[in-house]
């Protein structure tokens, strides 16, 4: 399994670069295939962050799978961008032991803010958030205010913060600043990495495209080289001597050629400090004297001119945002040892794998069923062919490998549909029940099949071009896996077949179904919300064992709730009473199984009522399996959390039969189509 950790800043300017370098640095340490991934990038250059870190790394891939969406896509729709992002996401990791997501670059995307889309992404990949706080500047109180709400963000969005850290911090505040996010964030594990001048000094290089300049003099490589201050050299060329430091950039006019002269003799005399560059401003051209002096000099210190006039270029120099470069060796090692000093990563990694389990999106959900769907290569019939909805999704799971597909139908109308929607269905195979050879075959099976009903082959022959009845035949026949119809097909006309041809399984004495609820950060199984109006106690148990049975296979771990109006021995009733020996027989019938019933539906799933309720119940309040009493409950519930709790429903799925034939809702959507093809081939798997 790859771990992996999200590193991302609600500011800008936060140093999140250099704390990536020292991070990654660890990380590739410590062992394995260690990849970085940006999930938000410009889309109009290559990202200057994955060709700093990339070339660190030990991925086996370049900087084109390394990405996710461009701010564009972001801007244009939120939601579906990040859905994209946790895709490709995916791709990459499978080529990793442990990946650094770094968070987009704060810049300008509107409503959501840009580190809730990150927060957002960060949750859906399961990735714990190391979140960055700038303290430049700051007092102590400020920063840790600043980590709180920034965490509370997070949280907001479903995602896990791993660690805080305060970066550049002064160092008087050192000591305040870690004593006020103990206070603030005692349950975060909080760390603070001390200023350092070389990474907060901007090199020449920065200097030169912040002022617009050009490379006048000297040596290209050497702009890397830190302007560890600036002098404007506004006055005499002896006063101007005085002030020269150590790694210092001189900014003077092109026309103060003494001053230039000087720096240049002072920077190479042994009794001054190093310069790490000269910036020329004005425009002006150099004496032609000057210049043949200065051509013979052998000049290897940079010499940039810019256009301005000494009061904006010192200004554009001043505000100079520092970066750090591939050839920034300098910083680089810095970044490295200040993060080194005062973070161990590897401490940070157990928590981390913890982390990543206690949360499921619908995303994730999806993308799991998805990825075992690929595994499990199973051929999945649609009977409903011509439908636009069903082309769709056939387009989108052929693209994606989920299955392969059966589509019933004309042929020559199928594919005239999928080209006149720009459709791509190759790879699907195109059955018509009318003209198959399978169609006496597949009627004498049936024929047998409901002789003591008194069917004839003859009516046999007719049913079976019903492409319900024939579909659910190619599933009997083996010839397919499983089936998905009912997007324009009523539910009874999608089930019956299947009860007369494919029936239930061994010890299993109804069908039932679930939905899958993927709330915000967890799953919950619903049973039976489509199927059977009023179950009597023995089918409700029934139900029980069987929902129980396809939360596991869906990694879903099983802890089941008998849902009623009345908890524990608190009511009673008819209806009170059903549930109750409903719960005595899923005891009886699989002792292995965690149960509570009767139980109320909120103290089943929220622990302070369970406490005041059941407080010794190892279900209570940790219910992942909710089984309701009858039909109106159920579905009217699911419906009920799906509107006002935004969650993703996913099913009906059928459950009890010998192979599974899953049964669509007549509003459902291409990705409800999508998810429920994945979860049938899922099925199929586990029935083989």
């Amino acid at each position: 399994m790859t771990t992996s950790l999200y590193l991302a800043s609600a500011e800008s300017h936060s140093g999140k670069s250099a704390v990536a370098l020292g991070i990654l640095e660890q990380l590739t340490r410590l062992g394995g295939r260690v990849g970085v991934f940006r999930p938000i990038v410009q889309d109009d250059a290559p990202d200057s962050l994955l060709h700093l870190l990339l070339p660190r790394a030990s991925s086996p891939l370049g900087a084109e799978q390394a990405v996710g969406v461009t701010y564009d896509r972001v801007h244009a729709d939120a939601e579906a961008a990040v859905g994209e992002v946790v895709t490709r996401f995916h791709e990459y990791a499978e080529a990793h032991d442990t990946v650094l997501v770094i968070g987009s670059d704060f810049t300008d995307i509107p409503g959501p803010t840009e580190f809730s889309v990150n927060a957002s992404i960060a949750a859906n990949i399961g990735a714990p958030m190391i979140l960055v706080v700038p303290a430049i500047d700051r007092a102590a109180e400020d920063v840790a205010t600043a980590a709180s709400l920034t965490t509370h963000e997070a949280r907001i969005r479903h995602a896990s913060v791993l660690a805080v850290i305060a970066n550049r911090v002064a160092k008087d505040q050192t000591e305040p600043t870690r004593a006020a996010l103990a206070e603030h964030l005692p349950d975060h594990p909080a760390y603070v990495l001390p200023a350092n001048p070389i990474l907060a000094a901007p090199t020449l290089r920065d200097l030169m495209q912040a002022t617009g300049g050009e490379l006048f003099l000297g040596d290209e490589a050497l702009l890397d080289q830190e302007a560890m201050s600036l002098i404007v050299a506004g006055m005499t060329m002896p006063n101007v001597l005085d002030r020269l430091t150590e790694g210092a950039v001189v900014i003077c006019p092109a026309d103060r050629e003494e001053v230039l002269l000087a720096s240049l003799q002072a920077h190479r005399a042994s009794t001054f400090p190093g310069l790490s560059g000269i910036v020329l401003n004005g425009g002006f051209e150099l004496n032609a004297q000057v210049r043949r002096l200065v051509d013979g000099l052998d000049v290897q210190l940079p010499v940039v001119s810019s256009p301005h006039g000494t009061f904006t270029t010192a200004t554009l120099c001043h505000g100079a945002r520092p970066r750090i470069q591939a050839g920034s060796h300098r910083k680089i090692e810095e970044a490295i040892g200040v993060v080194q000093q005062h973070l161990d990563v590897a401490a940070l990694l157990p928590q981390a794998a913890a982390r990543a389990s206690g949360i499921v999106t619908p995303l994730m959900f999806e993308h799991r069923i998805t990825e075992w769907a690929q595994e499990a290569k199973a051929t999945i019939v649609l009977p409903e062919g011509q439908e636009e909805r069903i082309l769709r999704a056939a387009d989108q799971l052929l693209t994606q490998g989920v299955a392969r597909l059966v589509l019933l139908g004309p042929e020559d109308e199928i594919r005239a549909r999928a080209t006149n929607l720009g459709l791509r269905l190759d790879e699907a195979i195109c059955v018509d029940p009318q003209t198959d050879p399978r169609r006496q075959a597949y009627a004498e099976q049936y024929a047998q099949l409901r002789a003591h009903k008194g069917i004839t082959l003859d009516q046999a022959l007719d049913m079976v071009v019903d492409p319900a009845y024939f579909g659910t035949l190619m599933v009997h026949s083996g010839d397919a896996d499983g089936m998905v119809s009912g997007s324009i097909t009523t539910t009874a006309n999608t089930v019956r077949p299947a009860l007369e041809v494919i029936r239930t399984s061994e010890g299993v004495s109804v069908v039932s179904s679930v939905f899958f609820m993927c709330l915000a950060d967890q799953v919950l199984v619903y049973g039976d919300c489509a199927i059977n109006p009023d179950p009597t106690a023995e089918q409700l148990a029934d139900i029980a064992i069987s929902s129980a049975r396809t939360a596991e296979q869906f990694g879903v771990e099983p802890r089941v709730a008998m849902l009623s109006y009345s908890t524990g021995g608190s009511g009673t009733g008819a209806d009170v009473d059903k549930v109750r020996r409903a719960t005595d027989l899923v005891r009886e019938l699989a002792p292995q199984l965690s149960v509570e019933g009767p139980i109320q539906y909120d103290a089943a799933v929220d622990a302070a009522v369970a406490a005041t309720k059941l407080k010794d119940s190892l279900v209570a309040g940790r219910a992942t399996v909710l089984i309701f009493p009858d039909l109106n409950t159920g579905n009217n519930t699911y419906k009920a959390v799906q509107r006002s709790a935004q969650a993703v429903a996913v099913g009906p799925v059928l459950q009890g039969l010998r192979k599974p034939v899953n049964d669509l809702s007549r509003g459902a959507t291409v990705r409800d189509i999508v998810n429920t093809v994945a979860i049938t081939a899922v099925q199929a798997r586990d029935a083989q």
